[in-house]
C-alpha cells in the first residue's frame, strides 16, 4: 500500500506514515480531523506552501491555510470514483481498482488531481475539483492582489499609481502594492473600488467563514469602516444578496474574479496614499484705488518679461533634466537588455522595500554592500544584495547580472532577479537558510556540529561548483575569493557558492586581462606576488577551504594560545613532516575523531591543491574524481606551500592568463 509502518517488540504497529500525510493521499489512505495536506509552494521549491485540503465541521475543505483560512471549495458528500468522504474521514481509493500504483495530490496551483502509472510515467486521470470550480475560482491562479478575467487573463487593478505587476512577462504571478500598509499613518488609508469583481470565499457555504471577518446584515459604509479600522485588514469584499448584504474582510488578498456573475458585489483594496503638503498662493496687495500709470505699465511689463524669461529658461532645464535622466535610465535598460536571458525578475525598488519590510533584516554586510532578508508573496525567502559606493557599483552589478544570470548549477547559489532603478542596484538570490560555511566550521554551532559524511559532501559539493565555473559552463569563471564567508549551506546542508560580484569579462579569443590583486587575505594563492594569474588560484584558495574544514578551524586563528599555531598551512607544513597528521584532525567533534584516518588521506588533496607552482596543483575536474576515487592524489608533493618558481619580474599589475583548456572569465569578491 506504500505506508511506512514502525513495529514494536509486540510487533504493534506504533507509528505509520499513514497518519502524517504532506500533500499526497495513497489510494487507502485516510485524511481525518486535525491532519491536513499541504500543498508545496511550487514545483521546484518543495517547501510547504499556503494551499491546503483538510476535514472540517463534517465536510472536506480546500482552503489557504492563513489566520482566518480562505476557503475555496467544501463538500458533505462523496460523489466520486476516486474517494469517499463519511462526514469524518475522507478516503483515497483505487479506481479502477485493476488499476496500476496511483496517487491524490493538492498541487501549488490548489487543483487536487488523481495521477496514475503509465509505463514509464505518470499520467493525470482525474481533476477531483475541476467540476465544481472555475479556472478562476482558484486562490493562486493570478496571484495575490491580481484579477481574474473570463477570458483566463490575468491583470492588476487598473490604479498604476497604488499597484504593479511582479514581472510584465508573467502576469500570473500577481501585483505588488507600490506603497506598503503603515498602521502608523492610518489617516492616510482610503479605498481603490473594483466593480463587478468578487473574492473566491464567496463561492463556498457562509457557515465555513464563521469567523469574525465575515459581517452578515452589515450596510456598505459599515462594511469599509470595519476594515479601515481593522488594521490587519487589507481589502473589504460587500455583496448584496436576496436575504441582505453581507461583507467579508480579507487579511491576505489572492486572485480577484472579473466576470458578469460579479454583478452586485464590490472589492474595496485598502491603499496607502502619501501626504501631501498644502500650498499656498502667494498674494501680492495692490495701492490704492488709483489708476495705474504709464511707467508702472512699462514697469509691470518688463518685470513680467523678466518672469517669463526666467521660467521659459527654467521648464528648459527642467525638460532637459527630464531627458536625460530617461536617456540614461534607457541606456540601462538597453545594458541589461542584451545580457538577461529572459529568465530573471525585474523588481522596482519599492516592491523590494515592501519585500524586505524597509531593509530592516540584514543577514550580512560585504566589500560592495549589505544583505537583507525578504519573503516574496508566495512565501519564499529571498536574499537581497544592496550594492552601495560609487564608480564601480554599476559595473559590477551588470557584471554580476551578465556572469551569474545565465548560469545554473545545484553547487551554485541561484540569482532571481535584480533592480536596476535610478541609483539604487540590487540582486535578489534564493535564501540559504543555514547562512555561510564559517559559523559551522568554527563551532559557532557547537550543538549542531557537522558530521564526517557531511563535510565529505559539503567538500564535494564546492568542488563541484568550481568545477563548472572553471570548465562547464558557458562564461568561463575564475572566482577569485574562494573562502568559507562565501559558501552558504541550504536546509539541508548542501553547499552553494556564492559571491560573484566583480567579474571581469574576457573576450574568448583573449589569452590574458591585466587587473589588480582581489581575494581576501590567508586565502590568496603566492602566484599573486608575481605576475601569472591563471584559474588554479580558486585551486589554491578550495585547498585552504579544505583544510580548515577538516581541522575545525581558521586559516588565520589570532586566538590561539602559541604563535607557531596562528597560520594553519604553518602547522600542516610541520605536522606532515612530523608524520603527526591526526593531530589536525577536528578535535571538537567526537565523530570526526572516529575517522581520523579517513581525515588524514583526504589532507593530502588538500596538499596537492596548495602547491606553491600552480602548474603542479590539479584541476577542479580532477578534484571531483579524486574526491570519487576515481583517480589517486600525487604523492610527490612539496608542503613548502610558498615557494613559486621564477616567472619574471613581478608587476603592480597581475597579467592573468587564460589556459588554452580553461578560458575563463574573473570574477572577485562582493
Amino acid at each position: 500500500m506504500g505506508n511506512l509502518v514502525l513495529f514494536d517488540k509486540r510487533k504493534r504497529a506504533i507509528w505509520q506514515s499513514f497518519d502524517h500525510p504532506t500533500d499526497c493521499l495513497l489510494p487507502g489512505q485516510n485524511l481525518v480531523s486535525g491532519r491536513k495536506l499541504i500543498a508545496s509552494i511550487s514545483a521546484t521549491n518543495h517547501s510547504q506552501g499556503l494551499l491546503a485540503l483538510s476535514v472540517l465541521n463534517g465536510s472536506w475543505a480546500a482552503y489557504t491555510d492563513t489566520v482566518p483560512p480562505q476557503y475555496y471549495y467544501s463538500s458533505s458528500y462523496a460523489d466520486s470514483s476516486y474517494y469517499s468522504f463519511d462526514g469524518q474521514s475522507f478516503t483515497s481509493l483505487h479506481y479502477p481498482t485493476n488499476s496500476t500504483t496511483q496517487f491524490m495530490k493538492i498541487g501549488p496551483d490548489g487543483h487536487l488531481k488523481v495521477s496514475q502509472w503509465s509505463v514509464v510515467d505518470w499520467n493525470e486521470v482525474s481533476d477531483i475539483l475541476s467540476p465544481y470550480v472555475e479556472n478562476c475560482g482558484y486562490p493562486m491562479v493570478c496571484g495575490s492582489y491580481s484579477i481574474c478575467t473570463n477570458n483566463g487573463q490575468c491583470t492588476c487593478p487598473p490604479q498604476e499609481n497604488f499597484f504593479r505587476p511582479f514581472s510584465e512577462r508573467k502576469p500570473d504571478l500577481g501585483c505588488s502594492q507600490l506603497t506598503s500598509i503603515c498602521c502608523n499613518s492610518s489617516q492616510y488609508h482610503s479605498f481603490v473600488e473594483l466593480k463587478n469583481t468578487t473574492c473566491f470565499a464567496f463561492n463556498v457555504d457562509l457557515e465555513l467563514n464563521s469567523s469574525k471577518l465575515w459581517l452578515a446584515q452589515t450596510m456598505l459604509e459599515d462594511c469599509k469602516r470595519a476594515c479601515l479600522n481593522n488594521c490587519s485588514c487589507k481589502a473589504a469584499v460587500f455583496e448584496y444578496r436576496w436575504e441582505g448584504e453581507h461583507c467579508l474582510l480579507l487579511n491576505e488578498v489572492f486572485s480577484l474574479t472579473d466576470s458578469e456573475e460579479g454583478r452586485g458585489k464590490t472589492v474595496f483594496l485598502k491603499v496607502q496614499n502619501t501626504s501631501k503638503a498644502q500650498t499656498q498662493s502667494l498674494i501680492i496687495p495692490l495701492s490704492g484705488g488709483k489708476k495705474s500709470r504709464p511707467f508702472k505699465v512699462i514697469i509691470g511689463s518688463t518685470l513680467a518679461a523678466f518672469f517669463g524669461i526666467i521660467l521659459s529658461i527654467a521648464t528648459c532645464f527642467v525638460i532637459f533634466r527630464k531627458k536625460a535622466h530617461e536617456s540614461r535610465k534607457a541606456a540601462d535598460i538597453l545594458d541589461l537588455a542584451p545580457i538577461l536571458p529572459g529568465i530573471l525578475t525585474r523588481f522596482s525598488y519599492n516592491e523590494l522595500k515592501i519585500i524586505t519590510d524597509d531593509f530592516s533584516g540584514k543577514l550580512g554586510e560585504g566589500g560592495f554592500g549589505c544583505v537583507y532578508e525578504g519573503t516574496l508573496r508566495n512565501r519564499t525567502n529571498i536574499a537581497v544584495k544592496n550594492l552601495d559606493g560609487v564608480g564601480q557599483v554599476k559595473d559590477s552589478f551588470l557584471t554580476e547580472v551578465k556572469a551569474v544570470g545565465g548560469i545554473h548549477h545545484i553547487n551554485l547559489v541561484k540569482l532571481i532577479g535584480f533592480c536596476a532603478e535610478k541609483i539604487h542596484r540590487l540582486l535578489i538570490y534564493e535564501y540559504m537558510v543555514n547562512g555561510s560555511l564559517d559559523r559551522w566550521i568554527t563551532h559557532e554551532n557547537k550543538e549542531n556540529g557537522l558530521t564526517w559524511s557531511t563535510r565529505q559532501r559539503i567538500i564535494s559539493d564546492i568542488a563541484k561548483g568550481l568545477a563548472y565555473l572553471h570548465e562547464d559552463c558557458s562564461h568561463k569563471i575564475i572566482h577569485l575569493d574562494i573562502k568559507p564567508q562565501n559558501i552558504l549551506l541550504d536546509q539541508y546542508l548542501n553547499a552553494k557558492i556564492s559571491d560573484f560580484g566583480l567579474s571581469m569579462l574576457i573576450e574568448k579569443d583573449k589569452s590574458k586581462v591585466v587587473t589588480r590583486m582581489r581575494g581576501t587575505q590567508g586565502y590568496l594563492a603566492p602566484e599573486w606576488w608575481s605576475s601569472v594569474i591563471t584559474e588554479k588560484v580558486d585551486v589554491y584558495a578550495f585547498g585552504i577551504v579544505l583544510l580548515e574544514i577538516l581541522c575545525g578551524r581558521k586559516n588565520l586563528d589570532w586566538a590561539q594560545p602559541d604563535e607557531e599555531n596562528v597560520h594553519l598551512l604553518s602547522v600542516f607544513r610541520r605536522k606532515a613532516e612530523q608524520e603527526q597528521l591526526i593531530d589536525m584532525v577536528d578535535k571538537n567533534n567526537e565523530d570526526m575523531q572516529l575517522h581520523r584516518e579517513a581525515v588524514t588521506e583526504m589532507m593530502s588533496l588538500a596538499a596537492w591543491c596548495l602547491q606553491g607552482d600552480f602548474s603542479k596543483r590539479p584541476s577542479m575536474s580532477l578534484v571531483v574524481k579524486a574526491l570519487e576515487g576515481l583517480v589517486t592524489v600525487e604523492t610527490n608533493l612539496n608542503y613548502d606551500f610558498t615557494h613559486v618558481p621564477d616567472v619574471g619580474a613581478g608587476n603592480q599589475e597581475r597579467e592573468v592568463i587564460i589556459s588554452s583548456k580553461f578560458p575563463s572569465i574573473l570574477s572577485g569578491p562582493r
